[in-house]
């Protein structure tokens, strides 16, 4: 019996883990590119959470079409945090950085308090469930865990295949040689904080596929502490490491939950976090670059 609930807790955390490596390659883009920590980056998933809910609630659109919704949307806001911002920091020192994402973060938060309030608030989108056996997966995470790796195989193409792409890969190889080659930098900085976050919005439209409740304006904290452990397990600089940590997070974590909950006494979700930070500190004892080094 609890072979049975481990295994298929192990399934249901691979498809958390797909959307937890989804939203975790716009924090490692940005760092990739920018040489810039992103601390306010849960509050850019609160936003795309948001937009799903409002889109959902108040006009019936489902959450599929909200992703290209909440991408534009978090384009639009990178572009304007960047050129507000960021553009002057770069290069900057890390705590400046630091400083102003954490500033982001909050500043977003509190709009979405002021229009919509700090209450709880969840949506009810019912397309019917998949029994595989050992566990039972409703068609909306599925949907979700689609939409995650057709995101990031449309990212591995674009970086591949597209002169925006290659410009990007060489910035982050060596910014003063794209330069002499005539890659107009600063350009590629304003469009990589972009996607950067544009991937993050999106990436909440897909968390509430997963989970469509505990929609709140402060919901962004825990998923900013998976999202860097993810980000330091996968390699910081690398989107493509970001997404795999991802699915090893999930699984840790799901699988973790199953076993915490056998022991008398505690509470299995507190030890899953606690979790998290365990394993932020052995990767960065025995292998601070991570799964996969920058590309």
């Amino acid at each position: 019996m609890i072979l049975e609930q481990l295994a298929g807790n192990l399934i249901q955390g691979l498809v958390l883990g797909a959307i937890y490596g989804m939203a975790t390659m716009g924090l490692s883009l940005i760092f990739g590119v920018l040489k810039v920590v992103n601390v306010g980056h849960g509050a850019f998933i609160m936003v795309g959470a948001f937009i799903t809910l409002w889109l959902f609630t108040a006009l019936g659109i489902n959450p599929i079409f909200a992703l290209p919704f909440a991408f534009a949307i978090g384009l639009g806001i990178g572009f304007l945090f960047y050129y507000m911002a960021m553009q002057r920091l770069i290069k900057a020192p890390e705590l400046a950085t630091l400083l102003a994402t954490f500033a982001m973060g909050m500043l977003l938060e509190e709009i979405v308090k002021l229009i919509a309030g700090s209450e709880f608030r969840g949506y009810n989108w019912a397309v019917g469930k998949i029994n595989i056996g050992i566990t039972v997966l409703p068609m909306t995470k599925i949907y979700a865990c689609i939409g995650s790796v057709l995101v990031a195989v449309l990212l591995y193409i674009w970086f591949k295949k597209t002169r925006a792409g290659t410009a990007m890969r060489s910035v982050v190889e060596d910014d003063e040689g794209a330069r002499v080659c005539g890659v107009n930098v600063g350009s590629v900085y304003a469009l990589s904080f972009a996607i950067g976050i544009g991937l993050t919005t999106l990436s909440g439209v897909l968390l509430t596929m997963f989970i469509p409740v505990g929609i709140n304006p402060y919901m962004g904290g825990g998923y900013t502490l998976k999202a860097f452990v993810i980000a330091v397990l996968g390699g910081l600089a690398s989107p493509y490491g970001a997404f795999f940590g991802g699915l090893v997070f999930g699984l840790i974590e799901n699988g973790s939950y199953t076993l915490f909950a056998l022991l008398p006494g505690v509470e299995p979700f507190a030890l899953t976090r606690f979790l998290s930070f365990v394993i932020l500190l052995l990767i960065l004892l025995i292998r601070p670059t991570g799964l996969l080094k920058a590309k």
